[in-house]
């Protein structure tokens, strides 16, 4: 349905009819853009607000918005698809920034005209540099999951190519979980014959090989997962099963390719031990790898200089608790959720002041503790019959992102009114 106004029988004034297409399009927008079914739904009342209709109700799930403005007498009901799933941190920051500072009234040329150039506007960072963002927030990951030198510097390599891979398949429009399938499959190969070119070629002794799941962590849909738990936390169940079904389907799809390549080179996704440093350089190499990690994905998520950094400096104070939580003998659980409550609150007053979204800060710095190492490692159990341990694995994961969840939507409800009072 387009936005052009036109007299229709039946469906009232043609202002009306205008005005309820630009409300679906900046729902639409921001959708597209990866935010959850709260924000797209408040930024729909915003915009409707400001050009004058009575009220504006919308269904929101993944892919799809049906929205219904109303004026007076009459009303309009429009219904969208959204599908291209993705996250753009820079178009939610544009988007969140724009209607945050409607004036009390405007037209809806206005309004189309400045979501035109939201929607027009390019990428901050072409293939190359996605793609290496992509390395280096795994290539981070893999010191973290107690990888050496050779196992990052081969988790960078088979990252970087693993989202090449990704994103121009995405861009022509394959389907994404043929696409994700095909680039854990390139990602966890080009690690492992990287890993062989070092073993031969230098004489150096293996036992690396398992570090290969590092290298397929820019696929794990942390903030699809992230983004799911507060939908539903914020009762909206269509819009968070959902999510949560689309993010486990993508994780299933690069798990089972994950295994597949295990399957035929024999690789097992074992633990790493942890690297025998000096207690003080072993910390300070975890607050790189975690500020490293956080920024990596950020500017992956396309997030702008400014919030990527803003992002990793909370990743990397929360991820470096969590971590020595668990040393200390905490549950990984208990650990997830205390950090993430810091994570958002943290975010709740940093992010007004950099006059960035608070999703943009809290979700890039969360997603470095969902244990994508973890759910890989349930997958290629249950493949292998390894039934105790796969559902040991998976209970594992599971607890660590409702925990996370709850720790975000706790934050939320102490630093937001509209998560503390149901209105």
């Amino acid at each position: 349905m387009t936005a052009e106004a036109t007299d229709e029988p039946g469906l009232g004034p043609s202002e009306l009819v205008r005005q309820s297409g630009t409300v679906l399009r900046v729902g639409r927008l921001a959708l597209s853009a990866g935010t959850g079914s709260y924000r797209v739904k408040s930024h729909m009342t915003r915009v409707g607000r400001a050009l004058g209709l009575d009220r504006t109700a919308a269904h929101v799930t993944l892919t799809e918005i049906t929205a219904t403005s109303y004026r007076d007498r009459n009303f309009r009901t429009e219904v969208s698809e959204v599908r291209a799933v993705g996250i753009n941190s820079d178009r939610l920051s544009e988007l969140e920034s724009y209607v945050g500072d409607l004036p009390e009234h405007v037209t809806a040329a206005e309004v189309d005209a400045e979501l035109q150039r939201i929607a027009a506007k390019p990428l901050l960072y072409g293939a190359f540099l996605n793609a290496l963002w992509a390395a280096i927030a795994c290539a981070a990951f893999a010191f973290l999951n107690n990888g050496g030198v050779i196992e990052c510097g081969a988790v960078f390599v088979g990252a970087f190519l693993g989202q090449m891979v990704r994103r121009a398949m995405l861009h022509k429009g394959i389907n994404q979980f043929g696409t994700t399938m095909l680039a854990a499959t390139v990602a966890a190969s080009a690690y492992l014959l990287v890993v062989l070119a070092f073993e031969n070629v230098l004489g150096l002794s293996g036992g690396h090989e398992a570090g290969y799941v590092s290298a397929v962590l820019f696929l794990v849909p942390g903030f699809a997962l992230v983004t799911a738990a507060l939908d539903l936390a914020k009762l909206d169940f269509s819009a968070g099963i959902a999510r949560m079904t689309y993010a486990l389907m993508i994780l299933a799809s690069a798990a089972l390719a994950v295994w597949a390549v295990s399957a035929i080179a024999g690789l097992q996704p074992d633990r790493l031990p942890p690297p025998a440093l000096d207690d003080t350089l072993f910390l300070a190499l975890r607050l790189l790898a975690s500020f490293a990690g956080v920024l990596g994905f950020a500017l992956m998520f396309n997030s702008p200089w400014k919030m990527a950094v803003g992002a990793a400096s909370i990743g990397m104070v929360a991820n470096v608790g969590r971590l020595l939580m668990i040393d200390a003998g905490f549950a990984s659980q208990a650990a997830a959720a205390a950090t993430a409550l810091v994570v958002g609150v943290l975010a709740a007053y940093i992010a007004p002041a950099m006059n960035v979204p608070r999703i943009t800060l809290s979700v890039p710095a969360v997603v470095i503790m969902v244990p994508g190492v973890t759910a890989y490692r349930a997958v290629y159990q249950f493949n292998s019959g390894a039934t105790v341990d796969a559902l040991a694995s998976t209970v594992e994961a599971g607890l660590v992102i409702i925990a996370l969840s709850i720790g975000l939507a706790v934050a939320r409800m102490l630093t937001d009114k509209n998560w503390t009072f149901e209105r």
